[in-house]
């Protein structure tokens, strides 16, 4: 009787000792794929958007050797080498800034897939702003990015970017075809008016004073703020539109306009008309001169041939 007790006793004691084990081993059992592959797709997306931020500092319109110095600088740890060493030998395909404004300004990721243990594919925007929509928020441009994600040696790196064609955005683009110039315009901006007006030139004496109102003139376009009123005007973005005879009289001081000591300032021409910026157009400053300042200065002026 005693000898069963005690097998008995033995038996229960092992099997509790086995049941403990098996419990430590389960909890010492690493967690499986689910908690892997977000902690991996974390860090797929962190290193995505560190590239996206890095894209404006490398100039594609730099000396090749600039270019290629810039490329090792600002990717050289984000891809792999294999990548690296083909933008050194091509630095025009590599992403970049091409242009002072508008400029990548971040990669926007718009989902990730798992293709392996070890690659990932990423599908995004490259998004482009001027100071405008770095200032008040919103796209100048976009264009679609798509990248391969691997890891080497336990360190993920791209090894392949695939670049798109631009896209539409929301922004408006004010398009005057009867001039030839169209203006990039701040999402604030959709709704926008037409205003035509017309300038008018002075003719000017041997000592330069004005004799005659009226010896030239032009179509001035003022382009207006939606939210322009009478009793709250805003400013404009006045177009001063020219014919290249009356540009270069202008130039050469046959006739003078407005008081100011100087002339318009040039926003660009096309094989038709020059186009300029009136001087001192923004002297009283209404609400939001410096806002159309921005837009002025970031690049949104375009002129083209009809």
């Amino acid at each position: 009787m005693k000898r069963l007790f005690w097998t008995g006793l033995v038996v229960l004691i092992a099997l509790s000792f086995i049941g403990g084990c098996t419990n430590s081993m389960n909890l010492a059992t690493p967690p499986q794929g689910g908690e892997d592959d977000e902690l991996s797709e974390t860090a797929v997306q962190e290193l995505v958007t560190q590239f996206g931020g890095k894209l404006q500092m490398v100039s594609l319109l730099a000396p090749e050797d600039v270019l290629r110095e810039s490329l090792d600088e600002n990717y050289g740890g984000l891809v792999s080498p294999a990548l690296l060493e083909k933008w050194m030998e091509e630095p025009t395909a590599a992403p970049g800034r091409l242009v002072s404004s508008p400029w990548p300004d971040r990669i926007e990721i718009a989902g990730a897939t798992k293709i392996s243990d070890e690659e990932y594919e990423v599908e995004g925007h490259i998004i482009e702003v001027t100071s405008v929509e770095k200032e008040g928020g919103g796209v100048a441009a976009k264009k679609p990015i798509t990248l391969t994600v691997i890891k080497i040696e336990g360190k993920w790196v791209i090894d392949k970017v695939v670049l798109g064609d631009y896209e539409e955005t929301a922004s408006p683009v004010c398009d005057l075809p009867d001039y030839g110039f169209k203006i990039r315009l701040p999402e604030t901006w959709a709704g926008y008016s037409i205003i035509e007006e017309e300038w008018e030139g002075y003719a000017l004496d041997d000592e330069g004073n004005a004799v005659e109102e009226g010896s030239e003139t032009g179509p001035l376009v003022l382009i207006r703020h939606p939210e322009w009123t009478g009793e709250n005007p805003r400013q404009d973005i006045p177009v001063m539109v020219f014919t290249h005879a009356q540009w270069e009289a202008l130039q050469s001081g046959e006739f003078h306009i407005g008081a100011a000591p100087m002339n318009p300032i040039e926003l660009g021409r096309n094989s038709d008309y020059v186009f300029a910026l009136p001087a001192r157009y923004n002297y009283a400053f209404p609400e939001d001169y410096e806002e159309v300042d921005d837009i002025i200065e970031s690049g949104a002026f375009e002129a083209y041939d009809v």
